[in-house]
């Protein structure tokens, strides 16, 4: 049996091999609701755990039997809703910013003295969205400065006027968007390793001891002709911090109670949740403290059963 070859383990599904300019996701696009109310959360990365739950799945083997299932608990403090962004044809053609002084929020932006136009003279728009920003500060992450972000809006043109004007300058919940069972995409900027070299960052085979020069290199830059480095080429770089997108991740469980989720000590490198937190199933791109932006599905899993298991016990 001939020896498989594989010289070059890099992807090339995520091309071009770039690093994140914003710690913060970018969603370029976004889900149609006809429920008015915002399509996504911003929320804070606390660790993994896993929990005992009863398996409802119909056509389970294990059906009604307790299973074990690994989540991830995503910290999600209130956001304020700070501003309405309108848009006509896929441009901005004016933003209403909130009169109230929030504090964090002037740690971001310059905030307007005074307003300059009202939201009932945007007449001329065929979209809008909520501008929110978090709320790190009721969190121990220790970090006080807010991330900004444009929100869509489900429902008509007129439900989203109506819900813009009574949640601008309030404080938004993650209960008022999402429910337990509800699948969300989960939008995170993965880990930043640094620069590394090709066996790490390519999975290229260690050459033998009698190799020339180096062990954790690779053999030849290419041919001779083209004369010059073909970008399928593995060389070192650095590594990490990608704008990565988990699909269908299933909410286990919405716990308004801290107490339920902390142990003693806390969470291990990231400290006590003190807000309500998101028991997420699955794994999540990006190390702890780091913010993740949870979208409804954009493209949901019908094999998912929209009723989330029963929680019998929560590994602390």
């Amino acid at each position: 049996m001939s020896q498989p070859s594989a010289p070059r383990h890099g992807s090339i599904q995520f091309w071009p091999r770039k690093r994140a300019k914003h710690p913060l996701a970018r969603i370029h696009y976004w889900p149609s609701s006809n429920q008015a109310k915002p399509q996504g959360f911003i929320g804070y990365k606390a660790g993994m755990t896993h929990v005992i739950a009863i398996d409802n799945g119909p056509k389970s083997l294990t059906k009604n039997e307790n299973i074990s299932l690994p989540v991830t608990i995503i910290e999600c403090p209130p956001m304020f809703v700070a501003g309405i962004s309108f848009y006509k044809n896929s441009k901005k053609i004016a933003q209403i910013n909130s009169s109230k002084k929030e504090a964090p929020l002037s740690r971001k932006i310059d905030l307007p003295k005074k307003e300059t136009k009202k939201i009932d003279e945007v007449v001329d728009f065929d979209n809008l969205r909520l501008l929110v920003c978090t709320l790190p500060r009721l969190t121990g992450i220790g970090n006080k400065k807010p991330h900004l972000l444009e929100i869509e809006l489900g429902g008509s043109k007129e439900d989203k006027l109506n819900y813009a004007k009574q949640k601008l300058g309030q404080e938004l919940r993650v209960n008022e968007v999402f429910t337990s069972g509800a699948s969300v995409d989960a939008h995170g900027i993965t880990t930043g390793k640094g620069f590394q070299g090709t066996v790490k960052r390519f999975g290229v085979p260690i050459r033998q001891h009698k190799a020339e020069k180096t062990k954790r290199g690779i053999a030849t830059l290419g041919s001779w002709t083209p004369k010059h480095v073909q970008f399928t080429v593995p060389q070192s770089g650095k590594m990490g911090y990608h704008l990565r997108t988990e699909y269908n991740r299933q909410i286990i469980n919405i716990v308004d109670k801290p107490e339920e989720i902390n142990p003693k000590s806390g969470i291990v490198n990231y400290g006590i949740v003190k807000n309500t937190s998101i028991l997420l199933k699955g794994s999540v791109p990006g190390p702890k403290k780091r913010a993740v932006v949870l979208v409804n599905s954009i493209r949901p899993n019908k094999k998912i059963i929209k009723e989330a298991p029963e929680v019998i016990y929560l590994h602390k």
